[in-house]
């Protein structure tokens, strides 16, 4: 298994331990946003950790959140291995629950590349609980779905410009048949929505009801 470094960005609750959270990066890398993500779950009992899944080729990697963001983060992430990256998570999955700060279980929680990483740890790992955002290699390993024994939720944007909503749907199908999963999909919002330093994608309505959706589903699957 891949070691996790030593300087993992962790962020701790107001009490000090809790259950714990890996919290997986967008293409954009550990920006302004995703630290204010995981300030927020802090502060609601958790213990989160982000792994740099792009360490190997782009250490440090952060981008602005425009069309020149974009096109950048997709030239690094296109040297980004998935395996890899997934054996960073599950990595890290193991330090949290190592860690005497953090009791009662470790979830996964994922946006977009974290996002398809989130699903795919809880087919190969053993999270207590996972939230996918708008994954978009969730449709084709759809089939993965069946080796997940934790409770799962996915959320997606009927708009998305990078996941049709075909494949939405297959998403949508599997769902309705596996026990301990959910979908929940804003369909007037697009990719990346819960994104608030994003203007090209943030809506914020859809945003604020999938964010409610998942700190309730925290509360029932992983309680803090």
């Amino acid at each position: 298994m891949t070691d996790v470094r030593t300087d993992l960005p962790v962020w701790h609750p107001p009490s000090g331990r809790g259950p714990g959270l890996v919290l997986i990066q967008e293409i954009f890398g550990l920006d302004d946003y995703l630290r204010s993500v995981a300030a927020e779950l802090a502060s609601l009992g958790y213990v989160v950790a982000i792994p740099e899944l792009f360490r190997r080729t782009a250490p440090g990697w952060s981008s602005s959140h425009d069309e020149a963001g974009v096109a950048a983060s997709m030239e690094v992430a296109s040297s980004f291995d998935p395996a890899l990256g997934l054996a960073d998570v599950l990595a890290t999955m193991a330090h949290l629950r190592a860690q005497p700060a953090v009791s009662g279980g470790v979830g996964v929680l994922g946006f977009c590349l974290g996002g398809s990483l989130a699903f795919a740890a809880a087919a190969e790992g053993d999270p207590d609980t996972a939230m996918s955002f708008y994954g978009s290699a969730v449709a084709a390993r759809i089939a993965d779905l069946a080796r997940i024994e934790c409770p799962i939720q996915f959320h997606f944007g009927g708009q998305d410009p990078y996941i049709p909503r075909a494949d939405v749907a297959v998403v949508e199908a599997a769902v309705a048949a596996h026990p301990g999963a959910e979908i929940h999909v804003q369909e007037e919002a697009g990719h990346a929505f819960h994104n608030h330093v994003a203007p090209m994608f943030h809506h914020p309505e859809a945003a604020a009801r999938a964010w409610a959706l998942t700190t309730g589903f925290l509360q029932r699957t992983l309680p803090a």
